[in-house]
């Protein structure tokens, strides 16, 4: 069986924060939120990484990130663009917006062809869970009948943001702990210890408890994976076209759910204790660079962290 690899997700800037995020330090020494996720997988036995990017921030990207990070682990590219369709397919006229996360894993297709963890570029997601998610892909090939996926997922409390609403897969599991269904929830607000969600811009709340369990976009799966998503990729396509040609995406839990739905395929929700950190805001910077530099003091990180 082929080692695990880690996908991360890169291609995006950051629309709400503001310029190319991925590359906005948060270290005592210039290291960026990927650094810590680097380090974290290489320790859990990651020893290549596949970098999912846009040819527009390509030269960015490599300067600041991959040239440096390929002296610690072994780096592939992948680039999502825009007219990478199948064959029949054109890019909508006008249409600017990526195609979504789905499609960001099928740019990786040609160069990944085992069993693969996906995250993030700019989160950080914390040991345990790559530790998790590293375990289960070495041990849970796929059955004859059904895929082996897993998913980490995270007590909501340790991911909502002080500054804003952000959008969080909620979780629901089975007497098993395997994921039933993960529910897009757009406008999720912090609120005490708990959080509080609205579909209605705000006129109505649901209160949801912190200790709900959130996916935070890290994903284990078998090559099994891009094929359906490749396979299903043109149906999708024929459905957003016609009703929303230009901001439509093919998003990686919607490819879970049909295969969940059609009892294609398990997975299990790993656990992490850990708090997961994102700018998702630029007010969320100082957290997260407060957050780094507490974790380097209490030893969990080198100061210099590839010079240890």
């Amino acid at each position: 069986m082929n080692k695990p690899v880690l996908v991360v997700m890169a291609a995006g800037m950051g629309s709400r924060y503001g310029g190319l995020k991925q590359v906005d330090p948060v270290g005592n020494h210039n290291q960026l939120i990927i650094d810590y996720s680097i380090y974290d997988a290489r320790r859990a036995g990651f020893e290549t990484v596949v970098f999912v990017i846009k040819h527009e921030i390509e030269e960015t990207f490599k300067s600041a990130i991959g040239d440096r990070l390929s002296k610690i682990i072994h780096v592939e590219y992948a680039y999502q663009e825009l007219g990478d369709l199948p064959a029949g397919y054109a890019v909508p006229e006008g249409r600017v917006k990526p195609w979504g996360t789905a499609h960001a894993i099928l740019a990786a297709r040609k160069v990944v062809g085992g069993p693969f963890a996906v995250i993030n570029s700019d989160d950080y997601y914390g040991p345990e869970a790559f530790r998790a998610i590293y375990q289960y892909l070495e041990e849970h090939p796929d059955q004859p009948d059904c895929y082996e996926f897993a998913m980490v997922g995270y007590r909501l409390g340790n991911t909502v943001t002080e500054h804003g609403h952000v959008s969080r897969g909620v979780c629901e599991e089975d007497e098993n702990g395997c994921l039933v269904r993960v529910t897009e929830r757009t406008r999720i607000e912090k609120d005490g210890e708990d959080a509080r969600c609205t579909e209605d811009d705000g006129k109505t709340w649901t209160k949801l408890p912190g200790g709900t369990i959130v996916s935070m976009n890290l994903w284990g799966f078998t090559r099994s994976f891009i094929d359906e998503a490749e396979r299903r990729f043109p149906a999708f396509l024929d459905k957003a076209i016609a009703e929303n040609p230009l901001k439509g995406e093919y998003f990686l839990p919607s490819v879970v759910t049909e295969l969940l739905e059609e009892n294609k395929a398990r997975v299990k929700v790993l656990r992490s204790a850990d708090k997961w950190y994102g700018v998702t805001y630029r007010e969320d910077k100082p957290v997260v660079v407060n957050a780094i530099a507490a974790m380097t003091a209490s030893g969990l990180y080198p100061d210099r962290l590839w010079e240890d």
